[in-house]
């Protein structure tokens, strides 16, 4: 993500921004461009949905939805009170997600039937009235390119309770669209493909059983190593589950740093510590950013530069008394699988020699 400029007065925008609080210009936000424009100074109109769930985006052109309203297949109740408000809350964090799929060129269609294999589709749903303990409730999951949301999860105070609930340290409804797309998209670059071989010498063999390890997961938890390999506790419960997770941090690392660069953050000039201590698992350890070039093609450039990142920010969150921003710990292992996906994002979708392992990264 990175800051945008008002096409009238040239202020800061961001990405949420539907007026330019500079000059009052109403504002929309084109994919096309990765930019704004003025609304209707164009042939371009705002989204149908833009007094419906604030959507900020343009319209497609000859549609009257935007690019990622046009994925919705089912979306909240209206009629239910506060359920507008949660839309509202999704399609933000959906939207971050869909910027980070444009920003890769990944595809991107909207389902054109439910067998269809290729297209996308979101179903945002509510558990059935009475549902309770045995009752049927809404999962968040994928399938075939549905990915369904349970609306509650944009209630933070729920989401809050589902995360003590699953021993989970990180629970949002980014992180769930990213993790979900995660899915989609290893059927679409990795299922039937010349990187299916790597994919399992470093993910493992996808064909065990998912729905038995998922049940051995929840009734005896992870490995007490899980920590050496996979980037979550839930990644080591099955290799899909750990390519989703691994899938997800990148695209929260990459996003996160394009926004430090939009920033003109230095992390060079913030001191660093022996690389040793990283792979000691020293938690106080950083790691030197190694310049203030993006770095955005190297990938060991793009970890160097997290690490600092990361310890900073969660030794600023520390010292407001608030938890960890970044709480996990980046193992070599985790980090020749985040070398996975950025060399199928960032190169020709061709596999690359996987390169040794990288340092570290306890936090």
């Amino acid at each position: 993500m990175k800051l945008f400029q008002c096409p009238n007065c040239g202020q800061r925008l961001y990405f949420e921004n539907a007026q330019c609080l500079a000059c009052g210009s109403a504002v929309l936000y084109d994919p096309a461009t990765a930019g704004f424009l003025l609304a209707g100074s164009s042939d371009r109109f705002q989204c149908a949905n833009a007094t419906e769930c604030d959507c900020n985006w343009v319209g497609e052109p000859g549609h009257p939805f935007c690019r990622a309203c046009a994925l919705n297949k089912t979306i909240p109740d209206l009629s239910i009170v506060d359920n507008r408000r949660r839309w509202s809350r999704i399609e933000k964090a959906k939207k971050r997600a869909v910027y980070s799929l444009l920003a890769f060129d990944l595809p991107l269609a909207a389902k054109a039937a439910p067998e269809d294999e290729v297209g996308v589709a979101f179903d945002f749903l509510a558990d059935p009235i009475g549902a309770g303990p045995g009752g049927e409730r809404i999962l968040t999951g994928h399938d075939n390119g549905l990915i369904t949301l349970n609306v509650a999860e944009a209630d933070a105070s729920r989401r809050e309770k589902m995360r003590m609930e699953m021993g989970e340290n990180y629970r949002t409804l980014l992180g769930h669209f990213r993790h979900e797309l995660g899915h989609y998209y290893w059927d679409r670059l990795i299922r039937e493909t010349v990187w299916l071989d790597a994919f399992r010498a470093l993910f493992g063999d996808e064909t065990h059983d998912y729905e038995q390890a998922l049940n051995a997961h929840y009734a005896a938890g992870s490995p007490p190593d899980w920590q050496q390999r996979h980037i979550s506790a839930y990644a080591a419960s099955h290799p899909w589950e750990d390519w989703a997770e691994t899938w997800a941090h990148y695209l929260h690392i990459t996003d996160t740093l394009e926004m430090v660069r939009s920033l003109n953050m230095k992390l060079g000039q913030l001191d660093t510590v022996d690389p040793n201590q990283l792979a000691a698992g020293d938690p106080g350890s950083g790691a030197a950013a190694g310049g203030d070039d993006d770095g955005t093609r190297d990938f060991a450039k793009i970890l160097e530069r997290w690490l600092v990142l990361s310890e900073a920010s969660n030794s600023i969150n520390r010292c407001m008394g608030l938890p960890d921003l970044y709480p996990f710990v980046i193992s070599p292992v985790a980090a020749d699988k985040l070398r996975f996906v950025h060399e199928l994002l960032a190169g020709d979708r061709a596999p690359a020699t996987l390169a040794g392992p990288a340092p570290a990264a306890a936090m």
